[in-house]
């Protein structure tokens, strides 16, 4: 089968070496001609994804996979495209469809009679129907459901452990109609492999949830359960606080019993998902307010953070402040809506002076995301753990000379090894 997946970011282009590695022959569509260059050459345009760049080799030098920048020319030779381009939610909560329109644009130039496309960008409900069926109609002149099949399937994977979680998720599918449907989920169980589990309530697979409409629902409503469920540990964590009651075991005590499954409290969600999903959901429902709320308690704990610093240390003005970590997530080198970004606002609105550390970044990087990186050696009056980096289990205040307060947002640092440092974590009691 001759594929074609637009977009070769972090989630397109380990499916582009997916599906070579099942024996198609992929073209990989991207704006960028360093990305493309790359990934001819059988390189790897970013790193940290396990497999990545071992998979990307062997499917180069197989002759499966090539990239270009001509989508329309790739559609046009296709038997079935992947549409994997971001869309961006902006501070008013609207998507910004603009990128994935000029996406949908080029695949309807070149979109023939029996082709399927799926996309698996995260969409607000009734954005495949509504929106991209009638584009690619009218840029091909071709009718959805009678020439060529039309899904949406939603990737549901994390940076890091995509090719892990490709085996591991069921592959959710909703077609535009019932034929559309079934070929999107015939071509899904050729492409993927999946692990044999018997602890699901249905096979593990593909899943044809009968709709594009039920499909583009169940992937905001996962991701925004995560991200209220985090707002109610994070009220609980703040209350703790207030209370002197530490709230990891009562989360422990909870989640002893089978109805309970309450999440961990912590100083931010970052990432490409949790943060933005259920503001697309509000675009569809505006009367969900417990999403809206849980969203604004979330988006509020890197200014809580800063908040305990400054009652345990004192006035910041002028204090040197490490924040330890600029990644969104312990062991992955993104930064999306990470919670380093509100956290160093917060602290330079105190008047501290703000230094960061990440073992993921150099120095330049960190000079290019706006920040002054931490000299390792230099004292500092205070630090915060922002990111919970496997490395911070074994930090000490011996690599932060002068050290006098440590506000650990992940609780990832060793107790033992902090005595005569005032250390706080939150929802700790104080």
């Amino acid at each position: 089968m001759q594929i074609c997946v637009f977009a070769l970011g972090k989630i397109g282009l380990p499916l582009a070496v997916q599906y070579a590695s099942r024996g198609h022959r992929v073209v990989g569509v991207d704006i960028s001609p360093r990305v493309v260059d790359l990934v001819n050459a059988g390189e790897e345009p970013f790193p940290g994804e396990a497999g990545l760049a071992e998979g990307l080799k062997q499917a180069v030098a197989d002759g499966l996979l090539t990239a270009t920048l001509d989508g329309s020319a790739a559609v046009a030779e296709a038997e079935a495209v992947v549409v994997v381009v971001p869309l961006i939610v902006d501070g008013q909560d609207v998507p910004d469809f603009g990128p994935l329109d000029a996406a949908t644009s080029a695949v309807a130039a070149g979109l023939r009679a029996g082709t399927l496309v799926s996309y698996e960008t995260t969409l607000p409900v009734g954005t495949t129907r509504e929106r991209f069926a009638p584009m690619l109609e009218a840029g091909s002149g071709l009718a959805v459901g009678r020439d060529f099949a039309l899904v949406f399937s939603p990737e549901r994977v994390s940076s890091g452990r995509i090719f892990a979680d490709l085996r591991k998720y069921p592959k959710l599918v909703g077609g535009y109609d019932e034929a559309s449907g079934e070929r999107g989920a015939a071509f899904y169980a050729d492409v993927l492999e999946f692990d044999e589990r018997t602890d699901l309530p249905r096979p593990n697979g593909v899943w044809n949830l009968g709709s594009a409409e039920a499909a583009e629902l169940a992937k905001l409503a996962e991701t925004t359960y995560r991200d209220v469920n985090i707002g109610l540990a994070n009220t609980f964590a703040r209350y703790a606080d207030r209370i002197g009651v530490d709230v990891a075991g009562v989360i422990e005590a909870c989640n002893s019993q089978p109805f309970s499954h309450i999440h961990q409290p912590g100083i931010a969600v970052g990432g490409h998902c949790i943060p933005v999903y259920p503001r697309m959901y509000l675009w569809n429902d505006q009367e969900a307010e417990v999403v809206r709320v849980a969203r604004a308690a979330n988006a509020a704990m890197p200014g809580y953070a800063v908040d305990l610093l400054e009652a345990e240390h004192g006035p910041l003005a002028g204090a040197r402040v490490v924040v330890l970590g600029a990644a969104y997530r312990g062991g992955v080198k993104e930064t999306a809506f990470s919670g380093v970004f509100p956290t160093v606002e917060a602290l330079g609105a105190r008047g501290a002076e703000v230094v960061v550390a990440d073992p993921m970044y150099t120095d330049e990087e960190l000079r290019g995301l706006g920040f002054t990186p931490y000299v390792p050696g230099a004292a500092v009056d205070a630090a915060i753990v922002q990111t919970d980096h496997e490395a911070y289990r074994k930090l000490t205040p011996a690599d932060l000379p002068g050290i006098k307060t440590l506000i650990d947002g992940r609780r990832i640092t060793d107790p033992a090894a902090w005595t005569g440092v005032r250390r706080r974590l939150i929802g700790a009691g104080g």
